[in-house]
């Protein structure tokens, strides 16, 4: 059984959550812009532009990893504001959301974490290396006939 009181299981599942969604989002995110760079490679040009204006490369990463951690931390504070819950897993020894939907709202938060935390990232990563994959092949044959 859990051997903490509740607020170290809300603690607890929130870490979990907020952790296992940053790295979800990271690896999302790094699909993303690894396809838009090989698949798209005046995308990379347009922060050399934006450098004028003081953008370098390294504050490009870290407002990725802003947003990375912002999108993650609105997920993952949610059931802190009664939009779903935290509670011990259903065989007590560790916590984490409590996926049994006791009302309209908690259902409707597993709903858009499923959604927006799950299926988008997935997809995107799917698309993102598929893109990559085609890139490749497209430039391998194109070097062939040359």
């Amino acid at each position: 059984r859990w051997l903490f009181n509740q607020a170290v299981c809300t603690l607890y599942a929130f870490c979990g959550v907020l952790f296992g969604l940053c790295s979800l989002i990271s690896l999302t995110v790094l699909s993303t812009v690894c396809c838009l760079k090989v698949c798209y490679p005046a995308y990379g040009r347009c922060w050399v532009a934006l450098s004028d204006l003081h953008l370098q490369p390294s504050l490009h990463a870290g407002v990725l990893l802003l947003c990375v951690w912002a999108y993650a931390l609105m997920f993952a504070t949610a059931p802190l504001a009664e939009w779903g819950s935290y509670g011990p897993e259903p065989y007590g020894t560790a916590c984490c959301i409590r996926w049994k939907a006791s009302s309209r709202e908690a259902t409707l938060y597993i709903l858009a974490l499923f959604v927006f935390c799950y299926l988008l990232p997935c997809l995107l990563i799917l698309v993102s290396y598929s893109l990559i994959l085609w890139t490749v092949r497209v430039s391998r044959r194109a070097v062939r006939q040359h």
